[in-house]
């Protein structure tokens, strides 16, 4: 096997360090797992962990287990953003808000190993080491290769508001004007659910599709109007306690209304 462009033995290091299986590594390197190992040697570095086999990081392996408003904005983060390995028991979340990635550790009580990007990864990467961890999610249906598969989760009513806050972190377009956002995802489940929840909030809402150049089926769940951005706003930042991206949040409240506004109008 020949080594993937741009990949140095630094990087080969890095990638180690940030807790990455071989499988994975083999994969993002382009060696086999004996020649990873070679330069791991070449440089001195103390091999850990065998192949294919994860290394056990420190997390809260219960954290899925209870509802929370914390809980529910990391699960609106996962189903979006993230992705569930299927041969080995590891989560990853990917942010290009790396400080998202870091608060989302703090959170689950683990080890922040985040994986620089590399290859065609464009963004920072979490790693969650935890059987535990895997098997909470799939029980909610969030699976290997779930993108066009995800379900809505049963979310109870007083979390609805954190869930959808990490689902538009996770996948939340804005126009800059703030009069328009909408929620890209593969599955129609997972659409249909969420069009309910917003229709439910009584906000301007649609579902379009389209088709990618793969000839795949896109779904896009709107809210649209300069009033119904800051309604949203309204709902799912009420005691968000600093778990959002400060930038969506903004776009979503352009249009707010000040109380000192009103009583200009009046």
């Amino acid at each position: 096997m020949a080594r993937n462009p741009g990949i140095t033995d630094e990087k080969i290091i890095e990638l180690y360090n940030s807790g990455l299986t071989y499988t994975e590594l083999c994969s993002i390197i382009g060696l086999t797992a004996s020649g990873i190992k070679y330069v791991l040697k070449k440089h001195g570095v103390e091999i850990k962990h065998t192949v294919g086999r994860p290394r056990i990081h420190q997390v809260n392996e219960d954290f899925f287990k209870t509802w929370s408003h914390e809980m529910a904005w990391v699960l609106g983060l996962v189903i979006t953003d993230g992705t569930i390995n299927k041969k080995v028991h590891s989560v990853y979340l990917s942010q290009k808000d790396e400080e998202i990635l870091h608060k989302v550790a703090h959170l689950m009580g683990a080890e922040p190993r985040i994986a620089a990007p590399t290859g065609t990864r464009t963004t920072p990467m979490l790693i969650i080491n935890s059987k535990v961890i895997k098997e909470d999610l799939e029980q909610m249906g969030i699976k290997p290769n779930k993108s066009y598969s995800t379900p809505f989760p049963i979310v109870p009513t007083e979390y609805l508001p954190a869930f959808v806050r990490g689902v538009i972190d996770g996948d939340g377009w804005f126009q800059d004007r703030g009069y328009v956002m909408n929620i890209t995802t593969a599955s129609n489940l997972f659409a249909q659910g969420l069009y309910q929840v917003l229709k439910d909030w009584d906000l301007r809402t649609e579902i379009t599709s389209e088709k990618t150049k793969s000839n795949k089926v896109i779904y896009r769940v709107w809210v649209k109007g300069k009033h119904e951005l800051p309604k949203l706003a309204s709902i799912i930042y009420d005691d968000s306690e600093g778990l959002f991206i400060q930038y969506k949040k903004d776009r979503m409240c352009k249009h707010t209304i000040t109380g000192q506004q009103i009583l200009e109008l009046e």
